[in-house]
């Protein structure tokens, strides 16, 4: 449990003595790229999450997966679902990495995705905080697949704020071959464009009904047997939800107050009526895993928000410590109640660190 309080705090810490970048508000953005300083904490994110020892409630499935890697060659290994996951389980049987190889290939990709996603956001310690207990601890080091298919669902949504169409789907298609759900996010480009959007959504939507025959149309019959027939529910689905819930009612009532550029806050206001629809169905619906398992794909937005925050209801340019402070606190609740009272919280306690218990 001090691993990840440490990890928050330390996070908490430098938040709570910052201010936001003085060019985003001039520029509508900032530089997602990373100096030392981040390249550091990239690299330690990576280790930690990576280099993780029986933790996650999937730790077990996983190794399942590596095993059957052994008994398969490239072709078979492509043919099934998920072909880049399987290929990262094929390469680490091959160069006898063993499950630690997938875990710190596969966390590479997500925490470059979230360093790069927390750099283009005014406050990026602030968004790297509000990551900490939810996205890293629980996603990243639970759900090895989907973590990387969200890190670089992250890089699309970089590009895509900053116009890049055909780079967020070239970003969500490589998604997909993580976790085929990624497919879902697709449509996101035509809805967020603001220019030549009969174009853009002409070839969003080729591209997407070529994506959706390439990773969904073999398994869509399954997964509508196991998540809609069999409705399979996801305890804490409705507290998830309820997280991006919060963020999305912030977001459309004081939209006018981020001052973003017009296809960044029309993504966004996507994001947030996308939010609340799957809140309200949370509620009507007993298929609550499917619910909250697309969920997921919208935990951006609470990065976004609260990286705004302060200077959307606090004073420009001042550090606003006391709004950063009440983000943070809030976030250390959300850690704290699923550390102590998650029904699935044992399989994350304690954390274990897989060089150490090499060595002991």
């Amino acid at each position: 449990m001090l691993v990840y309080w440490l990890m928050f705090l330390l996070t908490a810490g430098i938040a709570l003595r910052s201010r936001a970048h003085s060019t985003y508000f001039v520029q509508g953005m900032h530089s997602s790229r990373m100096n030392f300083f981040w390249f550091s904490i990239f690299t330690i994110l990576t280790i930690i999450i990576g280099y993780r020892f029986e933790v996650g409630g999937d730790w077990g499935s996983y190794l399942r997966q590596l095993h059957d890697a052994r008994y398969q060659d490239f072709y078979q290994a492509i043919e099934k679902g998920d072909p880049a996951y399987r290929l990262l389980n094929l390469l680490s049987v091959r160069m006898d990495w063993g499950i630690s190889g997938v875990n710190v290939l596969s966390a590479l990709l997500f925490s470059y995705g979230l360093i790069v996603f927390c750099r283009s956001l005014p406050r990026p310690f602030l968004a790297l905080a509000v990551a900490m207990p939810y996205m890293v601890t629980v996603v990243a080091m639970g759900y090895t697949r989907q973590s990387v298919a969200l890190g670089l669902v992250m890089l699309g949504l970089v590009a895509l704020t900053r116009g890049a169409n055909l780079r967020f789907v070239c970003w969500v298609i490589f998604a997909a071959a993580f976790h085929k759900s990624a497919v879902l996010l697709l449509p996101i480009a035509a809805l967020a464009a603001t220019r030549n959007r009969y174009w853009t959504t002409l070839w969003v939507g080729v591209v997407s009904m070529v994506a959706y025959y390439l990773f969904l149309e073999s398994s869509i019959d399954r997964l509508y047997t196991n998540y809609i027939e069999v409705q399979y529910q996801s305890e804490g689905a409705f507290i998830r939800a309820a997280m991006n819930f919060v963020p999305a009612c912030i977001y459309l009532i004081f939209a006018k107050r981020f001052h973003l550029p017009a296809s960044e806050a029309r993504l966004w206001r996507w994001f947030s009526v996308i939010s609340l629809a799957l809140f309200l169905l949370v509620n009507s619906t007993a298929a609550t895993t499917a619910v909250d398992r697309m969920a997921l794909y919208l935990l951006p937005l609470q990065l976004v928000v609260f990286a705004h925050l302060p200077d959307v209801l606090g004073r420009r340019g001042a550090s606003n410590t006391g709004l950063t402070g009440l983000v943070l606190l809030f976030y250390a609740a959300v850690l704290f109640v699923w550390l102590n009272y998650a029904s699935h919280a044992f399989a994350w306690l304690p954390y274990r660190f897989y060089p150490l218990e090499a060595l002991f």
